[in-house]
């Protein structure tokens, strides 16, 4: 078996948020001690940090907290791990794979034919590339799984 997936999706999912939200946490309680100490009107010094957590709650969301953990290749299977949980998806019951080109992680999500333990999407981070320009092209690994998904598709409908 070869991982498929990133090892930076645990910076991503993980920690990152906590950063993210124990850097706000901090801005706003020094504000909070400076309004204690100088009476400085404290709801400007509050509202860009809470603006930005909605913003970067939203934006995790959206972006981070639905990725897998962990992708590997079995041959004519993906092995999925997320939080504990296995699931052996099949090459022939992937009916699409959609790839993002222009956001940051990179993400594959992977609509399935049947609801497995993890939905009917499963979106992953793929391994990184060496340095290009990636927002001209898809990340190679997507390019391998499709054609792989399909010829999978294909010994199916065949056989």
């Amino acid at each position: 078996m070869k991982r498929i997936s990133s090892k930076r999706t645990v910076f991503y999912k993980r920690l990152f948020p906590v950063l993210w939200f124990g850097f706000l946490a901090s801005f706003v309680l020094a504000g909070l001690l400076a309004n204690r100490r100088t009476h400085v009107e404290a709801v400007p010094m509050l509202l860009v940090p809470l603006v930005m957590t909605v913003i970067g709650y939203v934006l995790f969301r959206r972006l981070l907290f639905d990725l897998v953990d962990e992708v590997w290749d079995d041959g004519d299977a993906l092995i999925v791990k997320n939080t504990g949980v296995e699931e052996r998806v099949p090459l022939k019951s992937i009916i699409n794979i959609g790839y993002s080109l222009l956001t940051n992680p990179e993400r594959v999500t992977l609509t399935l034919r049947d609801a497995g333990p993890f939905g009917k999407e499963i979106t992953f981070m793929p391994l990184s590339r060496a340095f290009s320009f990636r927002w001209l092209s898809r990340n190679p690994i997507v390019d391998e799984l499709i054609e792989r998904v399909d010829q999978a598709r294909r010994r199916g409908s065949l056989g």
